[in-house]
């Protein structure tokens, strides 16, 4: 046997899956803890990433109505309590703002002073708050429906983070509506979580289950939510956005009513949605490899990189004015939404080429005096593996290069699919079931063993029994799903549907 190639991430992933995850973002340069526990700084990479995403998830929600506004990061404890079940869900993730200034101590320290007459929780989600604008701007079914979505920061205080997919602050985008009729705000549910599909399957490269949450996993006091379901490389499932129904439950917390056109008082009915830079952390599980991170081209912050390669003094002019020439043919081009992004990297140093393998470019081109003299670049692909090269005629590539940054987005949603194609099973025995998920199984040595499509009989306490035993959870019940009669994985009663079980992040 050959000596295995040393890879750029260590561990690898099959060595330690969440530390080669810490690797990758570290050696990206996507983002860093901050001094605050839980925190963290998003790099311009990083942002850059997030920018992107949000650009087309803005202009789709456009395209349905929908208009941006801004909301306060604090919200009156009060607002909060107005809505039991929510309150319930969140009340061990608020962050609360007692005192208004600080006070020097006489040890020379500074000490909260001026305590509030009420406290203030710091945004962990914005129902409450924008329900009670809602009960303002609404008296009327001409009112409605009201579409209106917030970028911002929310604070759920995270006892275990991670970057991107636990952290005590994080960005995000809110849909909050309301609409006359219970109809007409279960559509908008399901439409949003159809966007964020769009948004995950097309431009992330990342195969989704869309399914409803069981009511254990709901958002706290939500009527109904939807969610999006996708398989990370260690098997484990990751939550990519969620829709919710909620009913009247929030307008009459919040005392939202309109006129009909009947005449009569009636309570709104209120939907919400939202995504965050959990998508980060999803696009880095789903695409990234050994040697880095690997990105989607629909929403790289760059999509290629040209690296000039000059050794001798008289070499580079001729050598960079034909980088520059490409580099302007290039961005002459668009790729989907927006015009192709060239970096120039013209460091003299011999590992720059490895520092845009862990960034996870997707196109790499080496151009030096013998590719100019074919008039030819050197071009590796990033879908590829880090060892993937040819030589390509500059005329050739540049006509090709959108093509060619399609087909990289292909191959990272069809490998993808095929993971999870390959790692989703039909269980209905119970000792099969156990022993799937059982880490160090004989039939299945992963830590986690993946999706299983198994009946439920809709009793909570066997979902519970699950979740005690292998910390398995149903992640949705399909929206897709056929109607087969079965027995339930835990009580053996009788059941009509397979749910999907696995273990989450």
């Amino acid at each position: 046997m050959g000596k295995e190639r040393q890879a750029a991430i260590a561990p690898k992933r099959h060595e330690d899956y969440p530390e080669w995850y810490q690797q990758v973002i570290r050696a990206s340069d996507l983002a860093e803890n901050s001094p605050v526990r839980g925190c963290m700084v998003i790099k311009p990479w990083g942002y850059a990433l997030w920018e992107n995403i949000k650009d087309l998830l803005d202009s789709m929600f456009r395209e349905t109505g929908v208009k941006n506004a801004y909301f306060p990061l604090f919200i009156p404890i009060r607002f909060l309590e107005k809505e039991a079940e929510h309150v319930d869900g969140f009340a061990k993730e608020c962050a609360v703002v007692t005192h208004h200034r600080l006070e020097s101590a006489e040890d020379g320290g500074l000490i909260p002073a001026g305590r509030l007459e009420e406290p203030l929780v710091v945004r962990p989600t914005s129902e409450t708050i924008i329900g009670e604008s809602f009960s303002r701007w609404i008296s009327s079914y001409r009112d409605l429906p009201l579409l209106i979505n917030q970028w911002c920061n929310v604070v759920r205080w995270e006892m275990r983070p991670r970057i991107f997919l636990r952290t005590s602050e994080f960005l995000w985008q809110e849909g909050h509506t309301a609409h006359a009729s219970r109809n007409e705000a279960m559509e908008r549910t399901h439409q949003m979580l159809d966007i964020y599909a769009r948004l995950a399957e097309s431009c992330l490269a990342i195969p989704v289950i869309k399914g409803e949450k069981t009511a254990s996993e709901r958002f706290p006091g939500a009527v109904n939510t939807f969610t999006l379901e996708a398989m990370m490389q260690d098997r484990k499932a990751l939550q990519a956005g969620t829709s919710h129904f909620l009913g009247q439950n929030f307008a009459r917390a919040s005392d939202i009513k309109f006129q009909s056109a009947q005449e009569k008082e009636e309570y709104a009915w209120t939907t919400s949605w939202g995504v965050s830079t959990r998508l980060i952390g999803g696009i880095i599980m789903t695409h990234s490899d050994d040697d880095g991170l690997v990105l989607p081209p629909v929403i790289t912050p760059s999509h290629v990189v040209l690296m000039p390669i000059v050794k001798k003094a008289d070499h580079r002019n001729p050598v960079m004015d034909y980088t520059h020439a490409l580099a302007r043919e290039l961005k002459a081009l668009r790729y989907h939404h927006r015009k192709i992004t060239v970096e120039i990297d013209n460091r003299e140093m011999g590992g720059r080429g490895w520092d845009w393998i862990k960034k996870g470019i997707p196109l790499r081109v080496e151009i030096g005096p013998r590719d100019i003299a074919k008039d030819s670049v050197f071009v590796g692909r990033r879908d590829r593996g880090s060892r993937d090269k040819e030589s390509i005629g500059r005329d050739e590539f540049v006509k090709t290069m959108v093509p060619m940054l399609d087909d990289i987005q292909r191959n990272l949603f069809d490998r993808a699919l095929r993971l999870r194609e390959e790692n989703t099973v039909r269980l209905d025995s119970q000792d099969d079931f156990y022993a799937f998920f059982t880490p160090g199984s004989p039939k299945r040595p992963e830590i986690h063993g993946g999706f299983s499509l198994t009946h439920w009989c809709g009793d909570p306490r066997c979902e519970e029994k699950i979740k005690g035993d292998l910390s398995v959870t149903i992640r949705c019940i399909p929206l897709a799903h056929e109607i087969e009669t079965g027995t339930c994985i835990v009580c053996g009663s009788k059941s009509d549907r397979r749910v999907v079980f696995a273990k989450a992040y």
